[in-house]
């Protein structure tokens, strides 16, 4: 048809196509206006922002630079490792904590050692752990003569948790744990009493063998947050010896707050906090004469099975770990891949693999993708805004969507985004995660916009000024929304 079209008819379409051809291509490689105004005044050059704007199941870009890239996401990874999980594992997969005797059971008395062996529960918090010891009083078990042994033979063991950032108790850098009770963390609560001009601190959870020493000084002042009012505690943090001293001050303004540190060794989580739950259900422990105390090993093959716990469904996991972006949880759903694929114990290298393979199975080759633990706290975990696009797009048509995009923040309402875009006219109408690390800000998701259609937005920047992007972020939510 084009053929028979006169030359001179024929030069004015061409040139009418290549004229189009090229306002789509600048359209689709130049940021919005003030998207670039807010990068401008925070000094960060477009080489160091990708960004991929698409109407979902429409691939045709809106908004496109340095797609390809591969770029540090933070928290954004627990997109990919999240849809993974909920496609390859069921939305309604549970992790199981399984209890048994290792001895003689007669009458209620256990002569020999509880064994747990752990699953890999991201969620074994002290009311999941406290349904466990509910369990075992109501089969009958009430007087354990023995000690703890503990399987973690699901997930491999040690390393450093302050190898990230230097902040070992920090509970964000806690590490992986087939048996991780409580994330592995203390909540410490701080009130003010001014009658006595003295601070009260207790631990929640309280080992009977945890040791508070409180020398704190009630001051005037202004409350202050995050890392400055740390700062201020002077906590001294000895997990050999279950001890914790704060010797600084506590200003009188903050009222109640509290903090949680993830102070004790992993066996002495797992012992003190379940000792505590015994003791508060009624139910005796006593160390035999000859006893080992808390060991790890596997569960001998002729142990007996009291209870297996289960966690919610996956599901909610995936929930808690996008809205709140839950480091450990996520390790764990990336982890519980790789023993999907390569059997226990666990490896971060067979999660990669799953993960890359799934993706191919999509046709999303992502070249670039690197992935070290599945939850963006990392130096070397890499992807591309296209690829998250694609995943985006292949996430809105997948049987999961739903599950999938309600874990994300929605803005200005709830999670790691409910502070952001307060006011503002895309609030309450996108469904983001963000990333947040030294030099890195990122953020993937969908925003609704004012026509009514669903629209997947990637924005990743790595800089050395990325803590100033969080404006031209919002701005490119509020310009897709109102665009």
């Amino acid at each position: 048809m084009f053929s028979r079209i006169q030359p001179v008819a024929r030069r004015s379409v061409l040139f009418l196509l290549l004229s189009a051809a090229a306002l789509l291509a600048q359209a689709q490689s130049t940021l919005p206006a003030s998207v670039q105004r807010a990068l401008s005044a925070a000094k960060i050059p477009d080489a160091g922002v990708a960004v991929v704007v698409q109407e979902v199941g429409v691939h045709h870009d809106i908004v496109r630079n340095n797609a390809a890239a591969p770029m540090n996401p933070g928290s954004v990874m627990k997109l990919v490792t999240t849809y993974a999980a909920l496609e390859l594992l069921g939305p309604a997969y549970r992790w199981k904590t399984a209890a048994y005797a290792v001895g003689s059971l007669a009458d209620g008395v256990l002569e020999g050692d509880l064994a747990l062996k752990g699953g890999g529960d991201p969620k074994l918090d002290l009311e999941a752990l406290g349904r466990l010891v509910r369990a075992l009083r109501g089969k009958g078990l009430r007087e354990i003569r023995g000690g703890l042994l503990i399987d973690r033979s699901l997930f491999p063991s040690g390393g450093d948790p302050g190898r990230f950032d230097g902040d070992p108790f920090r509970p964000y850098n806690v590490l992986p744990d087939a048996l991780l009770v409580n994330y592995k963390s203390l909540r410490f609560v701080f009130i003010p009493e001014p009658e006595r001009g003295a601070v009260r601190v207790y631990a929640d959870p309280r080992p009977a063998s945890l040791e508070i020493v409180n020398v704190l000084r009630l001051a005037e002042g202004a409350c202050l947050e995050g890392s400055a009012f740390r700062d201020l505690l002077k906590a001294s943090y000895e997990p050999a010896r279950k001890r914790v001293v704060f010797s600084g001050q506590y200003r009188q303004s903050c009222g109640e707050k509290d903090m949680n540190v993830a102070l004790l060794e992993p066996n002495d989580q797992v012992a003190g906090v379940l000792r505590q739950l015994w003791a508060e259900s009624g139910g005796a422990w006593k160390e035999a004469a000859s006893g080992d105390g808390v060991r790890e090993g596997k569960v001998p093959p002729d142990a007996k099975l009291l209870h297996v716990q289960e966690s919610p469904p996956l599901e909610d996991i995936v929930h808690d770990t996008n809205k709140f972006s839950n480091n450990i949880m996520a390790r764990h759903i990336f982890l519980t891949l790789g023993a999907r694929n390569g059997g226990a114990p666990a490896s971060a290298q067979a999660a990669a693999a799953a993960v890359r393979a799934w993706l191919a199975g999509k046709g999303i080759a992502a070249p670039e993708l690197v992935m070290e633990n599945g939850s963006g706290l990392s130096r070397a975990e890499r992807v591309s805004a296209g690829t998250l696009a694609e995943l985006l797009q292949a996430a809105w048509k997948s049987a999961v969507m739903p599950e999938f995009i309600a874990s994300m923040p929605i803005a200005g309402i709830d999670g790691t985004m409910r502070k952001r875009v307060r006011g503002e006219s895309v609030a309450g109408q996108a469904h983001i995660k963000t990333g947040l690390l030294a030099d890195v800000r990122a953020m993937a998701g969908y925003v609704l916009d004012r026509s009514g259609k669903r629209i997947a937005v990637v924005m990743l920047v790595n800089h050395p000024n990325a803590q100033l992007a969080q404006p031209a972020m919002d701005a490119l939510l509020g310009w897709v929304y109102d665009r």
